[in-house]
């Protein structure tokens, strides 16, 4: 099976602000995310790391009160337009939540649901996505055997490769991470980080994360954010090993929390 990568895809953003009720969370974010590598957003807690995040595939409006202003392109179309298909745009991305949530079914049909709902109906098909993408996600040795076994009796480490396993099968052309190793041991960590160096050569990889060991050693670009504002970016060496701004040297250093 060939997946359907767009490798010219990027995402440009334009003076994006975001405002819940009166606060402005994010200020004036101008920002171009590179294609086919990671980036990773980093920064102290309630800095606007997830708020950013959950612009990309506009869960941002799952909150009330939310204001949101600016451009923001995902290959060329502002994905804020009015009347643009939202589930067209968050089809694109394929989401990887700090805790993952697998749905309460069979490990088979987590993985065939989003195929389904897109129209692919052959059995044939879906039995060769199920096992293309869960060998994507480095876990058909682990569950071949047990395909129609709860989601939820596998370990958590696995449920979270099982998450990006399903967020593969629609093909998306970007994967959002929400700190997704933090609830995971070592060795899960692990897994998750291998595989994110393996697909950032297919996909564009937008990572929070809090941990700035991860970041050295799997991101190849680095946002460093502070009260809703972008303060840094650039090159892991530019922004983690000698970054130029004081606020950036003061977090890297861990003098802001």
């Amino acid at each position: 099976m060939s997946l359907s990568i767009n490798n010219q895809s990027n995402i440009v953003v334009e003076n994006l602000n975001v405002f819940y009720n009166q606060r402005h969370a994010l200020k004036n974010i101008n920002i171009t995310i590179p294609s086919n590598k990671l980036t990773a957003i980093i920064g102290p807690s309630g800095c606007g790391k997830t708020t950013f995040l959950k612009c990309f595939n506009r869960l941002i409006e799952n909150n009330d009160n939310i204001n949101v202003t600016g451009n923001f392109l995902v290959n060329g179309q502002n994905i804020y337009q009015p009347n643009i298909e939202i589930t067209e745009i968050r089809k694109k991305m394929g989401l990887l939540s700090q805790r993952p949530y697998p749905l309460p079914m069979s490990i088979y049909d987590n993985i065939t649901y989003g195929p389904k709902i897109h129209g692919e109906k052959n059995k044939e098909k879906l039995d060769h996505i199920v096992e293309f993408y869960l060998k994507e996600a480095n876990l058909w040795e682990e569950v071949k055997d047990r395909l129609h076994s709860p989601a939820n009796n596998l370990s958590i480490g696995q449920q979270q490769r099982l998450c990006l396993a399903r967020g593969l099968a629609v093909e998306p052309e970007f994967i959002l991470g929400d700190e997704p190793t933090s609830a995971l041991d070592p060795i899960s960590s692990k897994h998750i980080e291998q595989k994110f160096l393996e697909l950032k050569n297919k996909y564009t990889i937008v990572l929070v994360t809090h941990s700035l060991r991860q970041a050295k050693k799997i991101a190849d670009y680095v946002i460093f954010m502070y009260l809703g504002e972008i303060i840094e970016h650039g090159s892991v060496e530019e922004v983690l090993l000698n970054p130029k701004n004081q606020l950036t040297k003061d977090y890297v250093n861990g003098e802001i929390n």
